[in-house]
Parts: C-alpha cells; sequence; structure tokens
C-alpha cells in the first residue's frame, strides 16, 4: 500500500491490516465479572474496600490499565506521510530529522509494573518525511502496551524503516522500570539504556555520533 496517499477510510481491511488496528470492546458484564476479581485480590492483599476512597478501586484501576494499554488500537494519524524537501543536494543522504526528548510510559510484560523514560528518534528521509508529530505519536503507539524497552525500540525502527524507506534510522531509549526499584534487587533510580540502528546508521559511527550530539546525550 503506498504510504504518500491520504488514506480516509479507516473501515478499509488494508488499512486495518497495516495499523494493525484493533478496537478493543468490554461488556458490562466482562467488566462486573473484572471488577469482582480486583476486588478479591486487593482484599486479600490487605486494602479495605469499605472506605469512600476505596470503594471504586477496582473499577478505576481496570480503566487505568485500558487506558495505559490503549497501543495495541494502533493509530490511523501515522499513515498519512509527505514528499521529501531535500533535492538531491550533497547532504541528502546525512541530514538527520530528530525528535525527542519523547517522554513515554509502558507496562512491563513481565510483572504489569510500569516503566517510563524518554525516546529519542531520528532519520535521514530519502523520498518521504513523517510530521514532527508522529514521531511521538510512533513512540506512545508501541510504548502503551504489555512490552519491554527493546522490543519498543525495535518497533519503531522497523516501523520507520516500512513507513518511509530512508537512508537510516536511530532509535535511543532510557528508561526506570519500577520493576526493579520497587521489588527484586531494589535498585535505586537505574536507568536503562537501548539503541537501535538501521541502515547508514548501522554503517555510519559519525552519524550514531552526531545522533547523540543532537540529542544532547552523553555517549
Amino acid at each position: 500500500m503506498p504510504f504518500d496517499q491520504v488514506l480516509e477510510d479507516e473501515e478499509d481491511e488494508h488499512l486495518q491490516a497495516a495499523l494493525h488496528l484493533h478496537r478493543r470492546h468490554l461488556s458490562e458484564e466482562q467488566l462486573r465479572s473484572f471488577e469482582g476479581y480486583m476486588a478479591e485480590i486487593f482484599t486479600a492483599f490487605g486494602l479495605d474496600l469499605d472506605t469512600p476512597a476505596t470503594r471504586e478501586t477496582p473499577q478505576r484501576f481496570l480503566r487505568a490499565m485500558f487506558d495505559s494499554t490503549e497501543g495495541y488500537e494502533g493509530d490511523p494519524k501515522l499513515l498519512k506521510v509527505f514528499e521529501t524537501e531535500c533535492r538531491g543536494g550533497p547532504d541528502c543522504r546525512l541530514s538527520q530529522v530528530v525528535e525527542g526528548p519523547i517522554h513515554f510510559f509502558a507496562l512491563c510484560e513481565h510483572h504489569a509494573l510500569p516503566f517510563y523514560g524518554r525516546a529519542y528518534v531520528g532519520y535521514i528521509a530519502h523520498e518521504h518525511i513523517i510530521g514532527i508529530s508522529k514521531l511521538t505519536r510512533l513512540v506512545r503507539l508501541f510504548a502503551k502496551r504489555f512490552t519491554v524497552q527493546e522490543r519498543i525500540g525495535q518497533r519503531i525502527a522497523d516501523t520507520l524503516e516500512e513507513m518511509l524507506e530512508p537512508h537510516g534510522v536511530a532509535v535511543y531509549l532510557e528508561a526506570h522500570h519500577l520493576c526493579t526499584e520497587m521489588r527484586g534487587v531494589r535498585a535505586i533510580a537505574p536507568l536503562t539504556r537501548t539503541t537501535f540502528w538501521r541502515g547508514a546508521h548501522d554503517e555510519n559511527a559519525a552519524l550514531r555520533s552526531e545522533f547523540f550530539t543532537v540529542c544532547g546525550v552523553h555517549q
């Protein structure tokens, strides 16, 4: 499917496939059932649900989890791209578009505890560019799921490659993981850093260094 067209029909099956759209819905019966399960768990763990502040906690918890994982529903606005602004000059294969820091929040698929941090995304345009706000949308699309930090970066890089066919892609993420801060080793404020390179960034150390410099990240 050509990405240089403005795709408007969100119900089109090909568009659904390209975006991995999956509109989630919970019935009232399911919600009541899940709220009962959560009430039973919270009570067993020691939470008194018979107070004005906590009576609706199971319901609020479920809504918070549902909202925090809306990335599974996709984002149709990501499909709109534009022609490149580069007209074949000598820097067309070197000029980077960089956005960041992009703040994100995610839920670890191992413990369902949050991890949060900042992402920096860059690419070297070929025939297409994407609106700057779409880079933020792309990060949050893959962050708002049950996931791991490594997968978020890989999905961002792979999707940019598929959408734009750029000369290169660079993705850097740094995050705090509450699964290591609240439990387990209980490390205090550690930062997990991950990098992902595609195309020219994978081949050219100078481009990677420039990317970090533009991001203000010390190597």
